[in-house]
């Protein structure tokens, strides 16, 4: 298969890897860009796979809630200046409230949904980019109802949002612990809450990792062990240790507080989109001349 310079860039973005290093993987594993990543975490040439948490479109994140139920929404354009548009929020705003206001589930669902002014959100869309010039997506949606507790909302300006389902405590508790997801980003709540394949594939990249250095089967289980431990602290809420107080973990502040989180929801504006910001031709050009250089 040819290895492009587009996949080359690719595997760069999410690896952080050398260019000529990103290209030999891409050749071994004849263009199969996730067997590429893999290989190249084994083997110590990337520490881990950035495509996940590059923030690089923009648009805008909203909340709305009444309490007992929440939505939350994700709106991306193509510029921050648009992003702030009145326009532009004054949309997203209020497809937010028709999805809390609503049984909307998908995105599909939602831009057949007939606004106030008697279009589909579809053809409202359509129209405000007519008005504003810059391309508009609905990307995604969420909508929570807490059977239990409340549910709590942080937002960090508009490009964050979380919403929280807990049970007990107070609303301040809510709050901070929602703040808490905003700036910590756990995958989800508890260990038994982790996706087995998540954790399968982290715990043969440390295996590999492990193995690499030549120890005997009995010290690199302890290793590989040690890094899930590890792994699996940093990735769920309520191991992580408290923002606004780290001698202490989510866990601990619960039981104090004689709570529970039942769940989550956390959106970030361009989570995972690819977005052009630099100009890798010209990186190519001048690794080349660089080689030219010493010969």
């Amino acid at each position: 298969m040819r290895i492009t310079a587009a996949m080359v860039k690719e595997l760069r973005d999410r690896t952080g890897a050398g260019i000529m290093e990103c290209k030999q993987a891409l050749t071994a594993n004849s263009g199969d860009m996730e067997a590429a990543v893999k290989q190249m975490r084994k083997s110590g040439q990337a520490k881990a796979d950035k495509k996940a948490g590059r923030i690089v479109a923009e648009g805008t994140v909203v909340i709305a809630t009444d309490g007992k139920q929440a939505a939350i929404v994700e709106v991306n354009c193509e510029t921050d200046f648009v992003a702030k548009d009145d326009q532009f929020q004054a949309f997203s705003k209020c497809l937010a409230d028709m999805v809390l206001d609503s049984g909307i589930s998908t995105v599909g669902e939602l831009k057949a949904a007939i606004m106030e002014s008697g279009q589909t959100v579809e053809q409202s869309r359509l129209e405000l980019i007519a008005k504003i010039g810059e391309n508009i997506q609905v990307r995604r949606l969420k909508k929570i109802h807490s059977e239990q507790g409340i549910i709590a909302n942080y937002s960090h300006g508009n490009r964050i949002g979380v919403l929280l389902d807990i049970a007990g405590g107070n609303a301040t508790l809510g709050k901070d612990i929602a703040m808490h997801v905003a700036a910590s980003s756990p995958v989800c709540v508890s260990e038994k809450d982790v996706p087995a394949d998540l954790l399968e594939k982290e715990r043969e990249i440390f295996m590999a990792q492990a193995e690499a250095g030549g120890k005997p089967a009995e010290i690199i289980a302890k290793v590989v062990q040690g890094k899930l431990r590890k792994y699996l602290k940093e990735i769920t809420l309520l191991n992580q240790p408290f923002v606004k107080d780290p001698d202490q973990t989510i866990a601990e502040l619960l039981e104090t507080e004689n709570a529970i989180v039942i769940s989550f929801v956390r959106f970030e504006v361009g989570e995972g989109i690819e977005k052009k910001s630099e100009d890798f031709a010209e990186e190519v050009r001048k690794q080349v001349a660089s080689k030219s250089k010493l010969r």
